[in-house]
């Protein structure tokens, strides 16, 4: 696989790049939204289109779809054309593997941050904010807002990262903070839907350094569906190399 297109696989996967960290996240409710304690879903399955920019300016789409239950383990898959598989990523308590099919290619690791992390052009998947997104929760869980100007608030992650967002009425319009090589990343949520119950953006733009890289639009979201066993087992073939760091 070509590294360029290794990267769109892994920003697919990722969303946005988070803060690398060793411990497991907590499994918490944002101090600012409600003191109440909530109840983890059972599952939940959304499915989307990602279209990826590339520097010159190409765009390609993948069909994807994500198996969640939250805080413990994920299933996204990735398809282009015709249907042919291009990324599977399964992420448990006991370890994540990201398979290449199409390059016979697959990744492996350990902790909620997924990714290289010796290599500062890919991003690294903070995995439950990527979950997170599909069920309406944008904003990083636990955080303490340090400052608030016109409805930009600038606030600060329990594990001491720096990011801001704005909100209108109820609603989150941005998420910005840097990435680990200090360049700007932002989300921008737009058309807000119910999702059974739920409301979420449909649509989601990411941009890096001011630039968009990818775009999200959500077509359907499922909740507390029973998922088979087989949704959480990944076999890498022999004869698949192993990218490290």
């Amino acid at each position: 696989m070509r590294r360029s297109v290794l990267f769109l696989m892994l920003v697919a996967l990722a969303m946005l790049a988070g803060c690398a960290g060793g411990k497991k996240a907590e499994l918490v409710n944002t101090p600012s939204a409600s003191a109440e304690v909530e109840i983890p879903r059972d599952s939940l399955r959304a499915k989307f289109v990602l279209a990826l920019t590339e520097k010159d300016g190409k765009t390609q789409s993948l069909d994807a779809v994500l198996f969640s239950v939250p805080g413990k383990r994920y299933r996204m898959e990735l398809t282009g054309p015709m249907g042919i598989g291009v990324a599977s990523m399964l992420w448990t308590e006991e370890g994540w593997t990201m398979v290449f099919p199409t390059e016979k290619l697959y990744m492996k690791g350990n902790g909620y941050m997924v990714g290289l992390l010796s290599n500062m052009s890919l991003p690294l998947v903070h995995i439950h904010q990527v979950a997170n997104l599909f069920d309406g929760k944008l904003l990083p869980e636990k955080f303490e807002i340090e400052e608030e100007r016109d409805q930009v608030f600038y606030a600060r992650e329990k594990t001491g990262r720096a990011f801001s967002f704005a909100k209108k009425d109820s609603t989150v319009e941005w998420l910005s903070r840097m990435g680990r090589d200090g360049k700007p990343e932002t989300l921008q949520f737009l058309e807000y839907r119910t999702f059974e119950g739920v409301m979420t953006p449909a649509k989601i733009i990411f941009q890096r350094d001011g630039q968009n890289y990818l775009e999200i639009k959500i077509k359907k979201v499922t909740r507390n569906k029973s998922f088979s066993l087989g949704t959480w087992r990944l076999k890498v073939p022999s004869s698949y190399s192993l990218l490290e760091d």
